[in-house]
């Protein structure tokens, strides 16, 4: 067994995988050899790389709280989780309102083994995981882990960030963003952010190969083909935006950030 309770071989250690390469740029611990030299490689073709993946996550604490405390949310659907990097999100959400309930789904084997951190809310709320690919959307919304700690009849809200660019176009990505939002009620809502290459087109050419030498999949997208993803949504306010844009705290500083060492475009829609 391995530390983190899985099988030696339940985890490929033989080729890089996003989470963790994902997880090096927070220099996090929970990676291989194999994904620190493919993330070596991003950084050499993309230095600022890292800035990239805090600014994601500062937008995603922004927005989960702006979800719970502005738009009285109580529940989410955490798609893509990725392995754990504490504030989790339901640490975020339960630290605005402790009642608040989260899904979080996943794929990854290495995922599950650390979903006991993911488990661990306040007595008021409740915390589950699903191990499903996002490409299943039907497995994930009827799970019966989804349905024993999301009511569906309230709003719930979506967060797929930096997920979809590594869903090709032949996978239908907008088509599945659809079958997530269907059966949720009115007054739900999708958070959602995305790797482009407006900025920097080449930064993104060298990136993307990198990824597919490692035998990963990686798609950038324009402002508009993101926005796509909100179709038939409300957006809130600053729409589809850099995430260091959205709504910033006035800490942050965000006109200290240049657009080309981010890279990435964000948004929080409503059902109406």
């Amino acid at each position: 067994m391995t530390d983190n309770g899985l099988a030696p071989d339940q985890i490929d250690t033989t080729k890089p995988h996003p989470a963790r390469m994902y997880d090096f740029y927070l220099n996090g611990k929970d990676h291989y050899e194999v994904d620190a030299e493919a993330a070596g490689r991003v950084l050499e073709v993309y230095p600022t790389v890292r800035l990239n993946a805090t600014v994601n996550r500062a937008f995603i604490h922004r927005a989960t709280r702006w979800l719970a405390r502005e738009a009285g949310v109580r529940q989410f659907l955490d798609i893509g989780t990725g392995i754990p990097t504490e504030p989790n999100l339901h640490q975020v959400a339960q630290a605005v309102a402790p009642e608040a309930r989260v899904v979080y789904t996943d794929y990854d084997p290495i995922v599950l083994a650390y979903a006991q951190a993911l488990l661990v809310g306040t007595p008021e709320g409740r915390t589950a995981y699903v191990q499903s690919d996002v490409r299943d959307p039907q497995r994930i919304m009827s799970a019966p882990e989804l349905h024993e700690t999301l009511d569906l009849d309230q709003p719930v809200a979506i967060s797929v960030n930096a997920l979809f660019h590594f869903i090709p176009e032949e996978d239908k990505p907008y088509e599945i963003i659809r079958e997530l939002m269907a059966p949720l009620v009115p007054g739900s809502y999708l958070m959602l952010t995305h790797s482009t290459h407006d900025f920097s087109e080449e930064t993104w050419r060298n990136v993307i190969q990198v990824y597919k030498e490692s035998g990963i999949s990686f798609t950038t997208r324009s402002q508009s083909e993101v926005g796509a993803f909100f179709d038939g949504l409300e957006l809130v306010d600053p729409g589809v935006s850099e995430p260091h844009h959205w709504n910033p705290d006035p800490e942050d500083r965000p006109e200290s950030i240049r657009s080309a060492d981010i890279n990435m475009w964000a948004g929080v829609a409503r059902k109406p």
